[in-house]
C-alpha cells in the first residue's frame, strides 16, 4: 500500500478531530478526501505528512511509519498545503531550486529537475517572474512544481483549486490528471465535478469519522443505502396531476421535474416502475419517458455529512 491508516485518532484537550479512522490507499490511485469544512480532512493529511503527531493509531506511506521515519516519509511525498506557502520575494527559478536543495537533490540532478517540473507546469514564461507576480493560477502550479521536483511516489494536495476561477481549475484539473498517471494522489476538495473528473475512488469523513469509502460508481449507488428512496422520471402527452400520481401504490412523493416532468420518489425496494405502468394503462395515459434518476454527489454529499463537522 502507497498510504495505509489504522486507527487514527487526534484529539484537541477534549475535541476529538479524528475518531479511530482507518483506509488504504493502493499504488497509483487517485482517491478524493472529501468532507465538510472541519471534518478532519487536513488534520488527517497533515499527521500523513509528519507535519502533525497523532493521539493514537498510525499512517504507514510507502511501508514506512510516519512518527518512526519522518524524514524518509518526506522524501517519498509530495505536499501542497491548502494556503500554499510561498516565498513571494523569490523567482519562480530561485524557488525550485531551493526547495530542490531541500529535498538534498544533488547538483547534477537539480537542474534538470527544476527544468523539467517546469515545463511541465507550463512556466518557462514565468520563470524569471518574482512569485509575488504571480496570478493565483500560476502560484498553484508553482506550488505544484515544488511539490514534485523531488519525484516522491505519493502525492498529498490539500484543496488545491481553492479560490481559483473556472478556467484556472480546468487547467490545475488537467496538470494533477497527467501527473496521477504516475504517482500515488489523495487530494481534498469540496468540488464534487473535480472529483467525477479525476477520481477512481472516494473516502469521505464527517466529524473525524469515515462514513463512506467507495468508487464514484458505487457511491452514486448509495442513494438507497443512505436515503432509503428511488427516483423515477416520468413524463405523458396526456395533461397529468400530482394528485393523480400520488395515487400510485408505494408513490412516497411527487415533485414537479424539468419540462413537465414529474419526479415520483418510492422505498428502494419497491418494483414502482411497474405499479407506475400499469396506472398508466389504466388511465389510458401515453407514457413518453421513464426512467430512474440517481442522486447528484453533491445530494449524496449532503445526506452522509448533514451533521456538519468539529474538528478542522
Amino acid at each position: 500500500m502507497s498510504i495505509a491508516v489504522k486507527h487514527l485518532t487526534k484529539t484537541y484537550g477534549h475535541q476529538k478531530a479524528l475518531n479511530n479512522i482507518s483506509f488504504s490507499i493502493k499504488e497509483g490511485e487517485i482517491v478524493g478526501f472529501l468532507g465538510p469544512n472541519g471534518a478532519g480532512k487536513s488534520t488527517t493529511m497533515k499527521i500523513a505528512t509528519c507535519y502533525l503527531p497523532s493521539t493514537s493509531g498510525s499512517i504507514q506511506v510507502c511501508g514506512m511509519d510516519v512518527s518512526e521515519f519522518p524524514l524518509e516519509v518526506r522524501h517519498q511525498i509530495g505536499y501542497l498545503p491548502e494556503h500554499n506557502p510561498l516565498y513571494l520575494d523569490m523567482y519562480v527559478h530561485e524557488y525550485l531550486n531551493f526547495i530542490g536543495r531541500v529535498h538534498r537533490i544533488n547538483r547534477k540532478e537539480l537542474r534538470s529537475s527544476v527544468e523539467k517540473v517546469v515545463e511541465m507546469f507550463g512556466l518557462t514564461k514565468e520563470q524569471n517572474k518574482l512569485i509575488g507576480a504571480l496570478s493565483k493560477g500560476y502560484r498553484q502550479r508553482v506550488g505544484l512544481a515544488q511539490a514534485l521536483i523531488h519525484d516522491p511516489k505519493v502525492l498529498i494536495l490539500d484543496e488545491p483549486t481553492t479560490g481559483l476561477d473556472p478556467n484556472q481549475i480546468t487547467e490545475i484539473r488537467s496538470l494533477i490528471k497527467d501527473v496521477s498517471q504516475e504517482k500515488t494522489v489523495l487530494f481534498s476538495t469540496h468540488i464534487m465535478q473535480e472529483v467525477q473528473a479525476l477520481c477512481q475512488r472516494v473516502i469521505i469523513i464527517d466529524n473525524g469519522s469515515i462514513v463512506a469509502d467507495k468508487t464514484v460508481d458505487q457511491l452514486k449507488n448509495v442513494s438507497g443505502e443512505f436515503g432509503a428512496y428511488q427516483t423515477i422520471k416520468v413524463s405523458f402527452e396526456n395533461r397529468v396531476t400530482k394528485d393523480q400520481l400520488n395515487e400510485i401504490d408505494g408513490v412516497f412523493e411527487v415533485k414537479e421535474g424539468p419540462g413537465g416532468s414529474f419526479l415520483l420518489l418510492a422505498p428502494e425496494k419497491n418494483k414502482i416502475r411497474a405499479e407506475i405502468f400499469h396506472y398508466a394503462v389504466e388511465q389510458n395515459w401515453t407514457m413518453i419517458e421513464m426512467t430512474e434518476e440517481s442522486d447528484s454527489l453533491e445530494q449524496i454529499f449532503k445526506n452522509l455529512t448533514g451533521k456538519g463537522g468539529q474538528g478542522d
